[in-house]
């Protein structure tokens, strides 16, 4: 079964937090079929933005969404 994952990230209010300041600026990395290439381009766009505590950059399990009577695991 296919696992979609989508990585996106933008300037968030609260770096500890997951409100986003402007979702029209939202940068939208990619959807990828699993976990592992969604925590590589994850990684990829984390790190170029690792100075700017403002900037965050979150993977989405898109299955779970799509598909929420499915285990987890």
């Amino acid at each position: 079964m296919q696992k979609l994952h989508l990585v996106m990230g933008g300037r968030v209010k609260d770096p500890q937090g997951l409100e986003f300041v402007d979702l029209n600026a939202i940068d939208v990395v990619g959807v990828f079929p699993d976990y592992a290439s969604a925590e590589d381009a994850w990684r990829s766009s984390a790190q170029r933005t690792v100075d700017d505590a403002e900037m965050r950059y979150v993977i989405v399990h898109l299955h779970r969404l799509l598909e929420p009577s499915l285990p987890s695991a």
